[in-house]
């Protein structure tokens, strides 16, 4: 009877530890297991990279899992968000857009992908006031003033190098030209960093730049900054006059940066990566480099991420039609 007693507690037993490692087996992986990918929508050297590369280093830093960015340039940032709207929804590709995402909608009548509908609203990575900045060789201006006098002296001659047909710096320029009555010749590249390139190198003579792709720049001489779009004086560059104090008070542009996951993504995959990046901006290394990038670490997730960017579709289709901006 003594033998059975034991026989039968011990196959108890050993259900009960069975059933507890199939409960164990039964739970997900902690996320992520492997590498994650960014889609970056632009050419290496603009601004989504600016602050993207830092951030991507601290994620990868803080899971001990590899965060790849794949830059995937062309067409105002809309290839890569349409590679990315079809990406596999598991956890493993997010797609880093910007405020010409919210833009598209309004230039290009035949996209492949739909914002609001094909992909999930994670986080604000960063929001930084466009810059007009000039090569001081071929534009020898000191502020703004000095720009608009040799603009309007020669119409058409001085030209704008932007991150692409229907970008914030299509659209930052084209409301330059509207609000100053000067006409200024655009010159579309396939991102930010290339056309930052042809102004280091005098190719162009000026951009309507997102502070974050030219802040080192700046510091570094190779191009001079005349003005910020913004109400306020930027983080880090205290001595740069805003539009306003420079002549143009109605001048105000910002470009900002965002995270989607494409449609699907599990909930708890999305949850996990808005705890990472809180994590990674309560850090001292990115609040820093935030701010040496002219701009201060977001707090905006989810949902109400998702209703600023629907807020800034609505803006840009009014900005596009009032400054009659099209594809050149």
């Amino acid at each position: 009877m003594n033998h059975f007693c034991f026989t039968r507690r011990a196959a108890l037993a050993l259900l009960t530890l069975g059933a507890a490692c199939g409960s164990a087996l039964a739970q997900p992986a902690a996320w992520p297991t492997k590498p994650v990918t960014w889609v970056v929508p632009f050419p290496a050297g603009g601004g989504t990279d600016a602050f993207a590369r830092p951030l991507t280093a601290m994620l990868s830093k803080n899971t001990g899992r590899q965060f790849i960015i794949d830059n995937k340039g062309g067409a105002g940032g809309t290839v890569g968000a349409t590679i990315a709207s079809k990406a596999a929804p598991d956890g493993y590709t997010f797609f880093m857009g910007a405020v010409h995402h919210a833009i598209a909608p309004s230039m290009y009548p035949k996209l492949e992908y739909k914002l609001e509908e094909d992909f999930i609203p994670v986080a604000l990575i960063s929001s930084v006031p466009q810059v007009i900045v000039v090569n001081p060789a071929r534009v020898p201006v000191n502020d703004l003033k000095g720009l608009l006098e040799m603009a309007r002296k020669n119409p058409g001659k001085l030209n704008y190098g932007s991150a692409g047909n229907g970008t914030s710096h299509h659209l930052a320029g084209e409301l330059f030209k509207l609000q100053t009555q000067t006409f200024i010749t655009h010159i579309p590249y396939r991102g930010a960093g290339p056309a930052l390139q042809d102004l280091i190198a005098g190719q162009v003579d000026l951009m309507f730049d997102g502070l974050g792709s030219s802040a080192n720049h700046i510091k570094g001489g190779r191009i001079k900054a005349l003005a910020v779009a913004s109400p306020k004086r930027a983080p880090g560059f205290p001595e740069l006059p805003t539009s306003a104090e420079a002549g143009v008070p109605s001048y105000q542009v910002s470009t900002w940066y965002g995270l989607w996951a494409p449609k699907g993504t599990p909930k708890e995959v999305v949850a996990a990566m808005q705890a990472e990046l809180r994590k990674a901006f309560a850090s001292e290394e990115i609040k820093a480099s935030w701010i040496g990038l002219g701009t201060e670490v977001p707090n905006l997730y989810g949902d109400a991420f998702g209703q600023f960017v629907h807020g800034e579709i609505r803006r840009w289709a009014e900005v596009v039609k009032s400054s009659g901006a099209k594809l050149d």
